[in-house]
């Protein structure tokens, strides 16, 4: 049997942290589909047709992976896609209440399991939220993106570009 996971998340932008997850995820399963949810009560700094293009371009050494966007449950994405489970990442243990309360969400409304995989020590303070902070105060956003993500978080901000 095939096994297909998603890795779902706002990926606004694309960290060292999430590469490290789907990279990890691919070694492990047959498929990953790395989800950009499209909440319409959020805006993002990248459209959702950016990151998508980020994602695919820093996943591309990976033929097992590909990119995706969803609105509304992602329990129902898994099922139109045939995605039998959810793979999250864990940074601390203040993401797991959170994170579990959304797994048994998912379990009991579609049936869906989630996995956890613990962020390698080396990206466990990253989220996207922190480096567009850094970034957009002019601090140094190197090594906790790609170079062609803090590029393109450059030309957004119109801030210098770090080497990545």
């Amino acid at each position: 049997m095939s096994v297909r996971v998603v890795c779902p998340g706002s990926f606004d932008p694309i960290t060292m942290g999430h590469l490290d997850i789907i990279e990890r995820a691919a070694e492990r399963f047959d498929e990953v589909v790395v989800a950009v949810v499209d909440n319409p009560n959020k805006r993002g700094l990248f459209t959702i047709e950016e990151r998508l293009a980020l994602i695919e371009a820093e996943t591309d050494h990976l033929a097992n992976v590909r990119a995706d966007h969803f609105r509304g449950l992602l329990v129902d994405f898994c099922h139109t896609n045939d995605i039998q489970l959810i793979c999250k990442g864990l940074r601390a243990v203040s993401d797991f209440e959170y994170e579990l309360q959304m797994a048994q969400m998912n379990r009991r409304i579609g049936g869906v399991e989630t996995i956890f995989m613990s962020t390698s020590p080396e990206h466990s303070y990253l989220s996207s939220s922190l480096v567009k902070e850094v970034a957009r105060l002019g601090g140094s956003v190197d090594g906790t993106i790609p170079v062609r993500v803090a590029t393109a978080l450059q030309a957004k901000l119109g801030t210098p570009a770090d080497e990545g």
